[in-house]
C-alpha cells in the first residue's frame, strides 16, 4: 500500500510542477516565438514594413526557388546575423529593445525591412 500511495503522490507532484513551469516557464517564453511570419521573395521582404512589442520575434523565410538570401542587422543597440539563407529556409530574430531597425539582405543590397519594436 505505502508504494501505490507514493506512486499517486508523486504523479500529481509531477503534474503540479508542470503546470508551475507551464505557467511560469512557458507563459514568459510565449513572447519569443514568432508572432509574424516574413517572406523573402523576389529580392524584397514581404511586408516591407512592421511593428512589434519588444522581446517578440519574426520568422524570415526564403520563400525564393533559388536564391541565396542573408539577413541582417546592424544598430549601435541590436545586432543579427542569419548568415546565408537557402531557398526554403526560416531564420527567426528576436528583438529584446526598444526602436527602429533596418534589416537587410548581404546578399541584395536593395532589399529591407523596417520594423518598429515599441
Amino acid at each position: 500500500m505505502p508504494i501505490c500511495n507514493l506512486s499517486t503522490w508523486t504523479r500529481t507532484s509531477i503534474s503540479i510542477l508542470t503546470a508551475l513551469a507551464f505557467l511560469f516557464g512557458g507563459l514568459s517564453g510565449l513572447a519569443a516565438l514568432p508572432l509574424i511570419t516574413i517572406s523573402q521573395k523576389g529580392r524584397e521582404f514581404k511586408p516591407p514594413e512592421v511593428s512589434i512589442k519588444r522581446g517578440e520575434a519574426l520568422d524570415i523565410v526564403n520563400d525564393d526557388a533559388d536564391l541565396l538570401h542573408h539577413a541582417y542587422v546592424d544598430s549601435d543597440t541590436f545586432r543579427f546575423d542569419s548568415g546565408d539563407q537557402k531557398p526554403g529556409t526560416k531564420t527567426s530574430i528576436t528583438f529584446p529593445v526598444t526602436g527602429t531597425f533596418e534589416v537587410l539582405c548581404a546578399i541584395h543590397p536593395k532589399m529591407k525591412l523596417l520594423v518598429h519594436v515599441q
